[in-house]
């Protein structure tokens, strides 16, 4: 059977619970949220609900505490992706759950022609868009998502499989732009990443709530339920889903500082305007390498409008030139520039370097 067929056959699930209420998660998710608003994270906002448990759970769990602290109830977004038969009826049973808990639902759907391969990163890329647009429409600045420790892990693991460095390892932020461009000044907020995929299940099945589960959850050809196989494997040698989602709290406090020194550095190295920068190579040369090929990083990516850096071995080789002084009369990287400024731009001394976006690019 095709995993489209699959799909098809989902079915509401609540299985019988087998522990009582979980108090200790309301009281652990208010906490949650109460962090995440000290530090920044915008409300009102929408809440994204597949109808699958994770997210059920986040839309009655935001009630609860909007509910408690006086605040304005969530929205509800869910988006018809309209790959398989039967899809717009699990967006309308999402909405109409919505709607029973006493908040305004709104189906988003996936219109034109669908890709024929790499559906799962295009899906997610018109899903993520769909609701940026809606929250720009509606002047909400930020979506909440489901995503649970065990997702974070999981996250963890397969990024460590395709080689990343510090900033891939340390996976999902609680608080983190929006991940589709063009949508600057929005945010994402995940208020689950320290909860359990179990514990938000059981909880769910305690207060007797529906939800859809997607066969396609348990389909191998994806490298998520591949690992989650294994999961349990890694368990018994002591490398539990709570155990690798701290590894990647811990790498995020680290991406932290550097971000901060990076930012520090680039706040005496380089000038911004409009779609061009200036650059001081010395300032580079003498701060740590790790924190000078960040800030070239970062300064290619703010000019060229890219949502993701260039890639590591030649901006690797781009910062060395550089450092070395041998870039000569200019090179190009990520839809970027880069050669000696003109007399009148070099703020920096005669080594004073411009960064401008390539002829031809709009950027992102």
């Amino acid at each position: 059977m095709s995993a489209a067929a699959k799909v098809a056959e989902a079915k509401p699930h609540a299985p019988e619970p087998k522990t009582g209420p979980k108090t200790g998660l309301l009281a652990e998710f208010r906490e949650a949220m109460d962090r995440l608003i000290e530090r920044g994270a915008p409300w009102p906002g929408a809440v994204a609900v597949s109808g699958g448990a994770d997210s059920l759970a986040l839309m009655y769990l935001l009630t609860d505490w909007a509910k408690g602290r006086g605040k304005p109830a969530p929205q509800v977004l869910t988006v018809d992706h309209g790959l398989r038969s039967g899809s717009d009826k699990d967006a309308e049973q999402v909405a109409k759950q919505a709607r029973q808990a006493g908040l305004k639902a709104h189906v988003l759907v996936w219109k034109g022609a669908k890709p024929k391969s790499g559906i799962e990163s295009e899906a997610r890329e018109a899903r993520y868009r769909l609701m940026g647009e809606w929250l720009k429409t509606h002047q909400t600045g930020a979506l909440y998502v489901a995503h649970s420790e065990d997702d974070q892990a999981e996250t963890f693991l397969l990024r460590l499989a395709r080689g990343s460095g510090l900033d891939g390892l340390s996976a999902m932020q609680p608080l983190a732009p929006f991940p589709v461009a063009g949508f600057e000044g929005l945010r994402v907020v995940r208020p689950l990443l320290e909860i359990s995929r179990k514990a938000l299940r059981e909880w769910l099945a305690a207060q007797k709530h529906d939800w859809i589960e997607d066969p396609m959850n348990d389909d191998p050809k994806f490298a998520r339920v591949r690992l989650r196989k294994v999961l349990p494997q890694l368990a018994e040698l002591g490398l539990s889903t709570t155990r690798i989602a701290d590894a990647a709290s811990h790498l995020s406090r680290a991406r932290e500082a550097l971000d901060s020194m990076t930012d520090a550095l680039l706040s005496r190295a380089a000038r911004f305007e409009g779609l061009a920068a200036v650059l001081d190579p010395l300032r580079l040369k003498t701060a740590p390498r790790e924190i000078g090929l960040r800030a070239l990083a970062s300064v290619l990516s703010r000019v060229s409008g890219e949502a993701y850096r260039p890639r590591f071995e030649r901006l690797e080789r781009l910062f060395d030139s550089i450092l070395a002084g041998t870039l000569g009369g200019g090179a190009t990287l990520h839809g970027c520039r880069i050669g000696p400024a003109p007399r009148e731009e070099a703020v920096f001394g005669s080594a004073t370097l411009t960064i401008a976006r390539e002829k031809g690019r709009s950027g992102a």
